[in-house]
């Protein structure tokens, strides 16, 4: 049995059991040699060694037996092998580029497991970039290159929609185009999870610690639904630190800062915040109106004929302030209504179509909810904080409290003075402009304004 046999009986294999799987636990099967009726195949790992005898073993035998090899048994070895020149498989060979893509490179079926899907429409040209998430474009796109590790890990964070996926799909687009001899491996926090309990159930946790450090570029997303899970956090910590001290990069996402995601252990939040912490901040009017332009452009091709009327754009970027997710599809939906019913898109039109997504964009902070949240915050009690005690330790978090209820509600100074116990306007402004004051020279209040403002706005 030559190598060119194998190359058939592969594309025989490829047929019967699939694109997916044969990527995943075929094409990484190298043949050896045939003597005394024993079939040797190289595998990267033993557990694709074990996977494949175990779930493709007869069927291989029944191939190799039908394309004339005399052989009874297969053995597996782990070891590299460079293939001999041959027709590889032309559907295993093409490199996935549309969203039921893999996240790895041309070499991630070597790990024996796949990652989540990339989405083909995240990529960094697809990412529009202003002042808000500026920093974590820059740090998304020199590890996409490739180059050696210069933080690790990369952690980005930032509230819902504001392009956390994105750049973490956009980096494994490039690593694949950029360095393709690397095992990049993309999932969410819950997949990882999912995996590793699979593993406790299936007795197979030196398979799963092997397959988890044998990758050069680790991407794990919405890292704080691990929080919480002991188990997992432990399994986490140690592939961490195994990639960390073998100079592999990591890649991380969550909806929050390290050291502001509950239950996550110590150890892992002091690892975590060793790295590039990056925050994706809230989208400014300008960054809004950017992507709506982009979006734009992008649904010429495919609604030719609509009109657009000038102030449309600038009006839903004004409106639809907090979620970008929101706001394209708003622009997806008028799109879509004003081809079907053939008129141009006018400020009416607008207004009519989006209403339910205008009314909810229009979501006020009351301040009761942001009394509330600041109580909690700071480990008061409410009534201390609205009562008329002036101790520091209640008269700092009131002045926050009122800060935030004068950035983000259109209640006047005398009346938020009388939801502070009845307090007079100008205490109101004295407490404002010392918060602005504190804002530009103690970081930690800097700090939970910016907690609470998101906390508030989520």
């Amino acid at each position: 049995m030559t190598d060119d046999t194998w190359g058939t009986i592969q594309q025989d294999l490829l047929k019967t059991v699939g694109q997916n799987n044969f990527k995943t636990w075929i094409e990484p099967v190298n043949f050896s040699e045939l003597k005394d009726g024993v079939a040797t195949f190289h595998v990267p790992t033993n557990f694709i060694g074990n996977y494949v005898s175990q779930n493709y073993g007869d069927l291989i035998l029944h191939q190799m037996t039908q394309n004339g090899a005399d052989v009874q048994r297969m053995q597996f070895k782990v070891g590299a092998k460079t293939p001999a020149t041959r027709p590889a498989p032309a559907a295993s060979m093409k490199k996935t580029s549309t969203a039921a893509g893999v996240a790895a490179a041309s070499d991630s079926a070597d790990m024996g497991m796949t990652g989540a899907p990339l989405d083909a429409r995240f990529t960094f040209d697809s990412f529009v970039v202003g002042k808000p998430n500026e920093l974590a474009n820059a740090a998304a796109r020199r590890v996409g290159e490739g180059g050696p590790v210069t933080f690790n890990p990369l952690f980005l964070y930032g509230g819902v929609g504001l392009g956390k996926t994105h750049l973490m799909h956009a980096i494994a687009w490039e690593l694949q185009a950029q360095r393709p001899d690397l095992n990049v491996l993309y999932l969410s926090a819950e997949q990882f999870m999912y995996r590793f309990v699979q593993a406790l159930r299936d007795r197979k946790m030196m398979d799963f610690k092997e397959l988890f450090r044998s990758v050069d570029v680790l991407m794990v997303d919405d890292v704080q639904f691990i929080a919480g899970k002991d188990s997992t956090q432990e399994e986490f910590f140690h592939t961490f630190n195994a990639l960390v001290d073998q100079n592999k990069q990591i890649i991380i996402s969550a909806d929050r800062a390290p050291g502001e995601i509950k239950d996550l252990e110590d150890r892992i939040k002091s690892r975590l915040q060793c790295g590039l912490v990056v925050d994706l901040h809230p989208t400014d009017y300008e960054l809004r109106l950017g992507i709506l332009q982009t979006k734009v452009d992008t649904y010429r091709a495919q609604y030719p004929e609509l009109q657009l009327q000038d102030g449309v754009l600038e009006f839903l970027a004004h409106r639809i302030s907090t979620n970008v997710r929101v706001l394209e599809g708003a622009l997806t939906r008028l799109f879509a209504f004003a081809s079907l019913v053939g008129r141009e898109i006018t400020m009416e039109l607008t207004q009519d179509c989006l209403s339910d997504v205008l009314r909810a964009s229009e979501r006020k902070v009351s301040v009761e909810e942001i009394q509330r949240k600041v109580a909690e915050h700071y480990n008061i009690r409410l009534s201390d904080m609205i009562g008329p005690k002036r101790v520091r330790t209640f008269a700092r978090p009131r002045q926050v409290a009122m800060y935030l209820c004068k950035k983000l509600t259109s209640r006047s100074l005398p009346e938020i003075g009388r939801r502070f116990g009845g307090r007079d306007h100008t205490t109101v402004m004295h407490g404002v402009r010392r918060i602005e004051e504190l804002r530009t020279s103690d970081g930690q209040i800097a700090e939970d304004l910016e907690l609470l403002r998101r906390t508030l706005e989520a």
